[in-house]
């Protein structure tokens, strides 16, 4: 049977990593799972719980289209808790993950050949769900003193119809402050462009909190997950934030495409916003994991690094090591059993030489893969000369 052209993507790197990873754990070798950027928790108990509770009395049968009333309510709520934002429920749109949200987005907002701008290295899927649209994204490479942040001067010139930006950003960690998260928005509107912001990393912030593009305008696109910070990947469940012109739009889409997202993730979600000090206790372990990262990479000589700002990721410059990071990520998972990704996965031009190291896992396992990863690199002659920052793979 025939493939259609929109069919035809990249894959996803990292996917391809964990089917390494598991065929080596399938040989019976132990793994320290660096690549992959999940939460290595379940779902708060309480989520569990509720759930548990609504098998027990609920068909769970399809939701409406937009989601639970009592989630779009209290995902509403969250944001006036989080950013002091009065935002109206009837904005939200409860979708299948962020992966359901971008494909809703993508299809309510563009026509197939308009061009969106991503920085670069970003989600690869991004691109390719974008490809798979008939929409064209235009990868504008971030500069290393932006810590690869897209800034309004990397658009000029550039044609475009929409603007993607995350902050905290996957693979770097980075963040967007208030004023150049603002000087994007501007920049897009003023061209009558439309403005999505991934934010499926707040909650996972260190030393500042993280700025939504709600604080800013009303006239933007927000997606946003219980994937990260509420430890929910496979559950798969998140949201949008729109404009109220463009909930119809969605919500036509949303019944056509998926007719809801999962009702027993939407129960589970629901609980999981009131368990706050269970994240919060993962969030202590990703601080010490990030504490560890920042200590432990540069003395395993990956010493091209700056801390992250948010998220679970270390983005490191490998350039002086390796121009093929598939490679190299390959040589360090056969022979020291650390999966990591390549930075191909987040920037086909640059990306030969950066490695993601992922530090969702628990604190031994971050732990264990540091030791590994130093013997790694001291039997091929790359001894770390002590600890040392320098810019975001700079």
């Amino acid at each position: 049977m025939r493939n259609s052209s929109r069919g035809a993507v990249d894959p996803f790197i990292v996917m391809d990593v964990m089917e390494a990873a598991r065929q080596a754990e399938a040989e019976g070798r132990h793994i320290i799972h660096m690549e992959v950027g999940q939460p290595g928790t379940p779902a708060p108990a309480a989520a569990r719980d509720a759930l548990a509770q609504a098998m027990a009395t609920d068909a769970l049968g399809y939701t409406v289209a937009l989601g639970l009333p009592a989630l779009r309510a209290r995902i509403a709520r969250l944001y006036g808790d989080w950013y002091d934002v009065d935002l109206d429920p009837a904005r939200v749109v409860v979708t299948p993950g962020s992966s359901g949200g971008f494909i809703l987005a993508f299809t309510a907002l563009f026509d197939a050949g308009d061009r969106v701008a991503l920085g670069a290295p970003g989600y690869p899927s991004y691109r390719q769900i974008l490809k798979s649209l008939d929409l064209e994204p235009v990868e504008v490479q971030t500069r290393s003193e932006a810590r690869f942040q897209l800034e309004p001067s990397d658009l000029q010139g550039v044609d475009y119809e929409g603007v993607m930006v995350a902050s905290p950003a996957n693979p770097t960690g980075t963040m967007l402050d208030r004023a150049a998260l603002g000087a994007l928005v501007e920049a897009a509107q003023a061209r009558g462009a439309a403005f999505l912001s991934d934010e499926i990393y707040h909650g996972v912030e260190y030393e500042r909190k993280a700025v939504s593009a709600l604080q800013i305008s009303d006239d933007v696109c927000v997606i946003n997950s219980f994937s990260k910070y509420f430890s929910m990947t496979g559950w798969r469940c998140g949201w949008l934030v729109l404009p109220k012109d463009n909930v119809r739009q969605v919500e036509r889409l949303a019944q056509n495409m998926f007719i809801c997202a999962p009702h027993a993730a939407q129960i589970a979600a629901l609980a999981a916003m009131d368990a706050g000090d269970e994240l919060e206790a993962n969030m202590a372990v990703y601080r010490e994991n990030r504490r560890l990262m920042i200590e432990g990479l540069p003395r395993a000589g990956f010493d091209r690094i700056a801390p992250p700002d948010g998220a679970f990721y270390v983005y490191a410059d490998v350039s002086h090591l390796t121009d093929d990071s598939r490679a190299f990520a390959r040589e360090i998972l056969d022979e020291a059993g650390v999966a990591v990704t390549p930075g191909l996965d987040f920037d086909p031009e640059r990306g030969g030489g950066a490695l993601r190291f992922s530090y969702a896992r628990s604190t031994a396992d971050i732990a264990e893969g540091l030791d590994r990863l130093g013997r790694f690199m001291r039997a091929r002659g790359h001894i770390a000369s002590g600890a040392r920052e320098v810019g975001c793979c700079g």
